[in-house]
C-alpha cells in the first residue's frame, strides 16, 4: 500500500518510520519514591497518515506477565506548528490517554499534558530524541509539583529491524 505525502508535511517524526526492536525500561511505581525498574522487549512499526501530517506507531510490548498491544497516534497542527500524541492501550480499548502536545527543537521533541494519577493532578512529559546516527529514544516523566521536579518512569530505546 502506498501512502502519498504532501511536500509541506513536517519531517519531525520521519526518523521513526519503519520497523523496530524496542528495549523498554519501566519504573515499577510512579511518584512514590520507587527505585525498582522492570526491563522487557517489544516491537514497533510506524507509518505516515493524513498525507504526512500524522503517523501511527503500532506496538507489541512483551511485559513479564504477558503481551500487550498499544498504539500511538500523532498529528501535526499547521497553525500552532505543534504535534499532539495520543496513546491507546488494548487493555483499555475505548480510552485514549490525554494527548501530550509539543514541538521539536532540532532532534529533541518535548510534549506535555495535564493529567491525573491516582486521583491527583500531574503533568506528563514525553521526550523524543531522534538521535541522528544512533538509536531513537523516548522517555516519559511525571511531575506532581507542576513541573518543578520530574520523575522519569518509562524509557524506550529503538533499534531498526
Amino acid at each position: 500500500m502506498t501512502h502519498s505525502t504532501s511536500e509541506a508535511a513536517p519531517a519531525d517524526f520521519d526518523f521513526m518510520i519503519g520497523d523496530w526492536q524496542v528495549r523498554h525500561r519501566r519504573l515499577n511505581a510512579r511518584l512514590t519514591g520507587c527505585a525498582d525498574w522492570t526491563e522487557f522487549s517489544g516491537t514497533s512499526s510506524t507509518w505516515k497518515i493524513l498525507g504526512g501530517f500524522g503517523n501511527v506507531e503500532d506496538n507489541v510490548l512483551h511485559f513479564p506477565d504477558g503481551e500487550v498491544r498499544a498504539a500511538a497516534f500523532r498529528s501535526f497542527d499547521m497553525r500552532s506548528q505543534a504535534w499532539a500524541i495520543w496513546w491507546l492501550d488494548a487493555r483499555a480499548p475505548h480510552a485514549l490517554d490525554v494527548p501530550v502536545v509539543g514541538k521539536f527543537a532540532g532532534p529533541i521533541g518535548r510534549f506535555f499534558a495535564n493529567d491525573t494519577l491516582d486521583g491527583k493532578p500531574i503533568t506528563v512529559r514525553f521526550t523524543w530524541d531522534a538521535n541522528p546516527g544512533g538509536n531513537p529514544r523516548w522517555e516519559q516523566a511525571f511531575s506532581g509539583d507542576g513541573g518543578k521536579t520530574w520523575e522519569t518512569n518509562w524509557i524506550m530505546v529503538f533499534a531498526r529491524l
